[in-house]
């Protein structure tokens, strides 16, 4: 293949983006696969991302084959994969990372500015036949859909790969509270590391030179050329211009695409995703959900399969039958195995879900089908041990495919409480169903968040199993009153064997488990990933440190509304 290193990508204010581009060896003009994004198009797979790196290949030996897979960067396509097939694959420096000059402001409106101009820059080459694909994970999923608000006109189709969208709700506070685990931790380790201008980055193989460009800038002004996100977020502890500058307007996303939730990244992707499917205006969207690790699927045969028949339809014109594939591809999953059963839908959710309620007894610290009449409650230390309902033993097999939502009743000694909601299972034996998650290798079945303060929601776009909260104002709690709260709880799949009991665990702290004893390579994972809320600044003991009651029975319905898939369902999916 042709590789042009450092290609310069101009921007509409005159700044020049840094660009590798690699192409086949042919006269003919060729689609475009994109990518841009803080993590240096000069940092190998191998060597920045060592431990997730050994991981894969040692996990999956075979994957990509053909390719020596030695020009691969991380959550980005593999050149000697997709240029073979008949693409140019582009990797673009966003600006202030890596070889590219400026003020790194990840996802701020000039960012996705760029990636317009980017877009545009590629569809207009003599080698590009127009139709520019975008296809990346994580960070380089997310700001697909702020680029397609805009609506470049040679962006011809994408695919976010587990992606967040909502800017507020997504990842930066859950429920109103500040997710500050993840950002602290992976800011410095994988976008600071790689600004442009920093001494200390690592060196592009490629280039043999630094990855983070020639210019040599001292701490200070590394500082004053970049946000500060995690402020930024501390000080915005309501919804606001801030947020949505970072989140897309669903109205304006109309370019086909493919979006691929991961069952398991809560706090991070999967509700992006979903969301994406079910609010974008396009008329050609897809859904598809599967299991696994964070870099994971993506490579492995099946999602590449999926991804060059969606890019080599929309890019290429290709009659490959991809206009006659349903809307929605799901992997089922079961507990305590790998395997996943396929199956195509055509909405979601799924029209013949049936919401059921599991009402909470809060004396028996049991779920059960029928609500209780007698009142009773519960309490905890919201900094301290959770507590944990379990249904009886389940009479039949039980699939729960789709979003789920708590109603509670709860009271604090404080002004507020925050809510860790987690939806379990559990064997005969006791053993805990838990997922290999996108990061986390033990992720519990759901979870979901909710500072009781920011109760409020929006009557326009609530839906009974997806509470939308406005997040616009503090209703404060007057101590020992009971207040209803809806919790929003991120989708789940699942079927669930004849005896097995469901569990729903409530706190005022992070959901975490004892240390595992095979931790995540690279993160600290008890349950919860990286994704934790513990800034003292934005939970403080003395208004988050109380003790929070739960209330059932009589005119406390609290309850946990499950969305179970009658049986039997097709292979092809059932409808009404």
């Amino acid at each position: 293949m042709i590789i042009d290193r450092d290609v310069d990508v101009p921007c509409d204010d005159g700044t020049m983006l840094k660009a590798d581009v690699f192409r086949p060896v042919t006269s003919d003009p060729v689609p475009v696969v994109m990518t841009l994004g803080p993590y240096g198009k000069g940092v190998e797979y191998r060597d920045g991302y060592l431990p997730q790196w050994n991981w894969l290949i040692t996990t999956h030996p075979n994957v990509l084959p053909g390719s020596t897979r030695s020009y691969m960067t991380w959550e980005t396509v593999d050149p000697e994969t997709w240029v073979p097939w008949g693409y140019a694959v582009v990797r673009v420096d966003s600006r202030g990372s890596g070889r590219s000059p400026g003020r790194l402001d990840m996802l701020s409106p000039r960012e996705i500015r760029d990636y317009y101009d980017a877009i545009e820059w590629a569809g207009t080459q003599p080698w590009s036949n127009g139709r520019v694909g975008l296809n990346g994970i994580s960070y380089y999923a997310i700001n697909q859909w702020l680029v397609a608000s805009l609506q470049p006109p040679h962006l011809a189709a994408m695919i976010p790969w587990e992606g967040a969208a909502d800017f507020y709700r997504d990842w930066a506070r859950h429920g109103g509270i500040m997710s500050n685990g993840f950002l602290e931790a992976w800011l410095p380790r994988q976008v600071l590391s790689v600004q442009h201008g920093n001494p200390r980055g690592a060196t592009d193989p490629w280039l043999g030179e630094l990855a983070t460009g020639p210019d040599v800038l001292t701490d200070d002004e590394l500082a004053a050329n970049r946000s500060d996100p995690l402020a930024d977020i501390l000080t915005r502890p309501l919804d606001g211009p801030f947020y949505r500058e970072r989140s897309p307007d669903w109205s304006k996303v109309t370019v086909p695409f493919l979006s691929a939730a991961n069952w398991a990244g809560f706090g991070l992707h999967p509700r992006g995703n979903f969301e994406a499917f079910v609010n974008a205006a396009s008329g050609q969207k897809w859904l598809e959900a599967h299991p696994g690790r964070h870099e994971e699927w993506f490579y492995l045969d099946q999602g590449m399969a999926l991804q060059k028949r969606f890019l080599d339809h929309f890019l290429k014109d290709e009659d490959n039958g991809w206009d006659r594939q349903p809307p929605v591809l799901l992997h089922i999953r079961r507990p305590f195995t790998e395997q996943v059963t396929p199956r195509a839908e055509h909405e979601w959710p799924l029209a013949r879900t049936r919401w059921t309620p599991l009402h909470l007894s809060a004396a028996d610290r049991a779920l059960q089908w029928e609500m209780p009449t007698e009142p009773s409650e519960i309490s905890f230390d919201a900094m301290g041990e959770p507590v944990t309902l379990v249904s009886a033993p389940l009479a039949d097999e039980l699939e729960l495919t789709g979003p789920l939502a708590a109603t509670l009743f709860v009271s604090s000694t404080t002004t507020d409480a925050d809510l860790f909601v987690t939806v379990q299972a559990f064997a005969p034996d006791g053993r805990e169903v838990d997922f290999q998650g996108t990061i986390d290798p033990h992720t519990p079945l759901a979870q979901g968040w909710l500072r009781c303060s920011h109760r409020k929601l929006d009557p326009h776009r609530s839906l009974p199993y997806r509470p939308f909260h406005t997040h616009d104002e503090l209703q404060p709690l007057q101590p020992n009153q009971v207040y209803r709260v809806e919790v929003e709880i991120w989708p789940t799949c699942v079927v669930l064997p004849a005896g097995y009991r469901v569990g729903l665990q409530i706190g005022g702290r992070d959901f975490e488990r004892e240390e595992p004893d095979d931790p995540n390579e690279a993160w600290t994972s008890r349950g919860s990933g990286p994704w934790l809320h513990t800034h003292p600044d934005d939970r403080p003991a003395v208004t988050f440190g109380g003790r929070t009651t739960v209330h059932s029975g009589g005119d406390a319905n609290s309850h946990l509304l499950l969305p179970i898939i009658p049986a039997p369902a097709t292979e092809e999916g059932s409808t009404p």
